[in-house]
């Protein structure tokens, strides 16, 4: 099992622990996995379907389960099993449609993020700093819409290099999810700005601290982790855009967008994406299907509207 996936077993756990302990139902000293009983995790739920989506409530039950099973392997937990079947009938996924942007958007408010460093007089530089590293990575990202476990660790010189005066990201087949090198050119159009970055503002994120991480911590000037750079980026996209848009919605904006400008080329979207079966990317072209439709009014109607002036 992987460290990252580990981690939010973990998190999530202890989630459960939380609750308990809120409940005056956690014993300190209890054996492993002891609490995860049919009464504290009813409880659990209750509190769970109050306050978080029916898609995080499944997902955190699934989660219990699985780290009890780590935690006591000889346990028995197929009642658990039993409720997420339940609640796998009643998940609702939260529609997309509100957080989302064409990678375009996302490339230009990127992009002015950095301009605006440029003219700031009163704000530090190492606020500045930060904000043109989050300025960075979201039009690196809607530019080059790989995972973010592989985005956030980008390290130069060994999966980020400068081959002949060109910056690559080199993932190795043991990188990637899909077991297979991904190997892509940095656009052109964020040279200049990488290229400041990298003379500049990295190094005041530093700190005179020494690593090779590309995404660097205004905080510390250590390596960023997988949850800082998602935290980011959501971030920064509420604040630059008006919409918290997640890692995983830039990639469906990729894919929306090569279906938008590039309907002609149905295996565009598959190769920014790097998937191997174009059926993984049907969902996106039809949603963009229908989102140039409604380009196309919104452009009828401007007209009518200047028309009428």
């Amino acid at each position: 099992m992987k460290p990252i996936t580990l981690s939010d077993l973990a998190r999530r756990y202890g989630y459960f622990l939380d609750f308990l302990d809120r409940s005056g139902l956690l014993d300190r000293r209890g054996a492993a996995a002891g609490h995860v009983t049919p009464e504290n995790v009813a409880g659990y739920l209750d509190e769970l379907q109050m306050r978080v989506s029916s898609v995080t409530v499944y997902g955190s039950i699934f989660k219990l389960r699985r780290a009890s099973e780590l935690l006591d392997p000889q346990g028995e937990f197929t009642w658990l099993t039993e409720i997420e079947k339940d609640l796998a009938l009643v998940m609702r996924p939260r529609s997309k449609a509100d957080r989302f942007v064409l990678s375009e958007v996302l490339v230009e408010n990127g992009l002015a993020l950095m301009a605006e460093t440029e003219h700031s007089t009163t704000r530090s530089d190492l606020a500045k700093a930060r904000q043109f590293r989050n300025g960075l990575m979201v039009a690196m990202l809607a530019l080059h819409p790989i995972r973010l476990k592989n985005f956030a660790s980008l390290e130069i010189g060994r999966n980020f290099v400068n081959i002949e005066g060109r910056w690559w990201i080199i993932l190795g087949a043991g990188e990637t999810k899909e077991k297979r090198p991904d190997e892509r050119c940095l656009d052109d159009m964020l040279v200049p700005s990488l290229e400041k970055y990298l003379s500049t503002n990295r190094d005041v994120l530093a700190q005179k601290r020494d690593s090779n991480a590309l995404w660097l911590s205004s905080a510390d000037g250590q390596p960023m982790t997988y949850s800082a750079v998602a935290d980011a980026i959501k971030k920064t996209t509420l604040t630059a855009i008006g919409v918290g848009v997640s890692s995983h919605m830039f990639r469906t904006a990729a894919a929306s967008s090569a279906a938008v400008h590039a309907g002609h080329n149905p295996n565009l979207a598959s190769a920014l994406l790097h998937h191997r079966d174009r059926r993984v990317t049907e969902e996106h072209y039809n949603r963009a299907s229908s989102l140039s439709a409604a380009m196309a009014l919104k452009a009828v109607l401007q007209e009518y509207v200047e028309d009428k002036r």
